[in-house]
């Protein structure tokens, strides 16, 4: 027994619950596999007690839970016992067996019951179920019932295949705009932060808020720029945040923590969002509430996010007149970058000279240098040497020209080699 309160079609009096054994044990098991002839036949036979809103209690079902996994975010362990409820209507809704649901919905199944604190239609939407969505919002299921987390059936839908999910939702009227309960997240924030560039242009056809904040003052252009994502997913993030700053969303908008775009993106090193938002005009020197510029993100960032080239980060800052570290810190930086001597190049080669010490050597471990033979040896011969005269001459141009690199370069006719050469190109040694 179970007695259940809260939002949507739940009943106010005491729940009846059901063990999975006996004759439930095969309702059960036909409902997992989707046996639509099992079900009609346990449904049809009165003897059975079973009827199409019998409700499951999950909580010792290994197989249930392993299934469930998925599906739900993980809860903090607990010695209490927990009931996990469940439907006929919820198990064929979330696992895609369209033809299973509409004989529960024919054969009387509440479409908007929600024992377990959420609907099927939120189940279906985890799951992407494009026909079980419009199966049950074409029996009546409420596209903005609240699940027992705060969240509305659009805002479950965050897997590349749930687009037609949200077709689906926005064609019922669910809204656009409304919020999650304790994130305060719009559907815009949760398909930008799930580098969902489908959602993202559909919810902007359909009158998506781009400047709603959410509980830590993120718009979606920075939900998107702040989630960490893999190297094989740059370009999605980046597709994104350039339909968002094209639909007009503001560059320079600042979380809770006075953290812009251009910091996040850095602090993610995604070269392609940094430099989107460095043409947009993104303010390269705004430091955050910790002090922190653009520059100071992806250098703490470089040793963790090697595979994501933060090299092409750094030059990028650089090149749009980002402040460079005072030289006095460079051995720290170097304590701290030396896995990516591209990050070193780019920093040494913006100063017209750098006090190289012996403590430099003592810093970079000898398997990185047996890595990268060539450019630290470069490095630490400048303990002895001056810089190239073609270095210098680069520094003197790049100065003059502070603030206004790129605008200037961009209009004049010069070689690509020395084009290249002024903004920062790799050679992996020092001259």
């Amino acid at each position: 027994m179970g007695s259940i309160t809260g939002r949507g079609d739940k009943s106010q009096e005491p729940i009846c619950t059901r063990k999975v054994d006996g004759p439930a044990q095969v309702y059960w098991q036909a409902l997992l596999a989707g046996d639509q002839g099992t079900v009609a036949e346990i449904l049809s036979d009165p003897q059975n007690n079973l009827s199409p809103n019998a409700v499951f209690d999950t909580s010792d079902l290994e197989e249930w839970k392993n299934y469930r996994f998925n599906f739900r975010r993980l809860r903090l362990w607990s010695l209490s016992y927990e009931q996990e409820l469940t439907t006929p209507l919820h198990i064929t809704a979330s696992r895609g067996y369209t033809d299973c649901l509409r004989l529960l919905l024919l054969r009387g199944a509440a479409v908007n019951f929600a024992p377990g604190g959420k609907t099927a239609l939120h189940e279906a939407c985890a799951a992407a179920s494009t026909d079980c969505v419009r199966l049950l919002l074409s029996f009546g299921a409420d596209p903005e019932a609240v699940s027992e987390d705060g969240y509305k059936p659009l805002h479950l839908c965050k897997r590349p295949d749930s687009i037609k999910c949200i077709q689906q939702l926005l064609q019922h009227r669910a809204s656009v705009n409304s919020r999650t309960e304790e994130e305060n997240d719009t559907a815009l924030h949760v398909a930008a932060r799930h580098g969902l560039t489908d959602h993202v242009q559909l919810l902007l056809h359909y009158g998506a808020e781009l400047e709603a904040k959410n509980e830590e003052g993120q718009t979606p252009l920075n939900a998107a720029c702040a989630q960490p994502h893999q190297p094989q997913d740059m370009d999605r993030y980046y597709r994104v945040c350039q339909l968002l700053v094209e639909s007009g969303a503001s560059i320079n908008a600042a979380d809770r923590d006075r953290q812009h775009p251009l910091h996040l993106a850095c602090k993610n090193a995604n070269a392609q969002v940094a430099e989107l938002l460095l043409a947009r005009g993104a303010n390269v020197n705004v430091m955050n509430y910790s002090g922190n510029t653009a520059l100071h993100n992806i250098l703490q960032a470089t040793a963790y996010k090697l595979e994501h080239h933060p090299e092409l980060v750094v030059r990028a800052l650089l090149n749009y007149g980002a402040i460079r570290i005072w030289p006095g810190s460079l051995l720290k930086v170097l304590q701290y970058c030396h896995t990516c001597p591209r990050v070193i190049e780019a920093l040494m080669n913006s100063y017209d000279h750098v006090r190289v010490s012996k403590d430099w050597v003592e810093a970079v471990p000898a398997e990185v240098v047996q890595k990268y033979p060539r450019f630290y040896q470069s490095l630490f011969s400048l303990e002895q040497r001056p810089r190239s005269l073609q270095h210098l001459a680069r520094c003197t141009l790049r100065t003059f020209l502070e603030g206004r690199l790129l605008l200037v370069l961009s209009q004049l006719h010069l070689p690509s080699a020395l084009h290249r050469f002024l903004l920062l190109s790799f050679e992996d040694v020092l001259y």
